[in-house]
């Protein structure tokens, strides 16, 4: 049991943290859910009228929304390859024994430093103006173009960014989870004669699930929910093109003035990131036991 003293500790670093949560998250959520049943622009002296489960109902027929959250599923799947693939190579690479490891780091870190507004807008400039550049020098104009104006290419080009952003974040995770790996196993195995690519996949990627588990859960939800970088790079187009599930409720709310219709887009948008998530931590834990 907790001394009083150690009572008094608790109570007093816990209730801020309670309080500020409970305001900032839990009230939020809850009157959001609340709107989500009632037909509103937003204003306070407007009228609300409760419309049930119609909002809900006409997400079914509602095409923009369809179409936005294929397009966010289909931008989470590939980040989430490419974030982590990458992320586990810079790992594997700044835990050889290399002179230069250090910098190495800070730098496949430093992109996760900068804002995402601003990461964008470096990222529209490098896409419009050094792309065309890149393509008149190297003769490669089918693929140096500026892809934020082509609708088959714009969304890859977020996904590059967003995968320059956050590789390097991952980084820090793999290399904790390298580390957490005995030597012992890896020299027992050289001494069986295992080869390198042997030693990577029967050994190391296995004793790093509990990496990948919060891996994958950190890459799941940031893509899902990712708007800043989705703002500033491309703003939704070309032709909606790349409006993702967090630009599209913000535009359904305060774009259109459809306060409780958005506010069901956000409850459904919930339940999905939250079901994907959980899902993925089951999983991926799972795998760890059997492990």
């Amino acid at each position: 049991m907790l001394k009083r003293k150690d009572k008094g500790w608790f109570i007093l670093f816990t209730v801020p943290l309670i309080t500020i949560f409970t305001t900032v998250v839990l009230i939020p959520f809850m009157m959001g859910i609340y709107y989500s049943f009632f037909s509103w622009d937003g204003i306070g002296a407007n009228p609300k009228t409760f419309v049930g489960f119609d909002n809900f109902i006409s997400l079914i027929e509602d095409k923009r929304f369809l179409t936005s959250a294929v397009l966010t599923v289909k931008f989470t799947v590939l980040s989430l390859i490419t974030v982590n693939i990458i992320g586990l190579g810079f790992a594997l690479l700044v835990t050889a024994k290399l002179r230069t490891v250090n910098a190495a780091r800070a730098m496949f870190f430093m992109p996760n430093l900068i804002g995402g507004l601003i990461l964008g807008y470096i990222w529209q400039f490098i896409f419009s103006d050094a792309f065309r550049v890149l393509g008149e020098l190297t003769g490669f104009e089918s693929l140096f173009f500026n892809w934020l104006l082509n609708p088959d290419y714009a969304l890859y080009a977020l996904v590059f960014v967003f995968t320059w952003q956050m590789a390097g974040y991952m980084m820090i995770i793999y290399i904790a989870g390298l580390q957490g790996i005995s030597t012992e196993y890896i020299e027992a195995s050289k001494i069986d004669g295992a080869s390198a690519w042997q030693r990577f996949t029967k050994i190391t990627l296995p004793l790093l699930m509990p990496a990948f588990t919060i891996c994958l859960f950190l890459t799941l939800s940031f893509g899902f929910k990712i708007y800043d970088v989705n703002l500033s790079l491309t703003g939704g187009g070309p032709i909606n093109s790349t409006e993702l599930f967090a630009m599209h409720i913000y535009n359904e709310i305060f774009g259109y003035s459809r306060y409780g219709y958005g506010q069901a887009k956000a409850v459904v948008f919930f339940i999905l990131v939250a079901g994907v998530t959980l899902t993925q931590v089951y999983l991926t834990k799972k795998r760890e036991v059997e492990m």
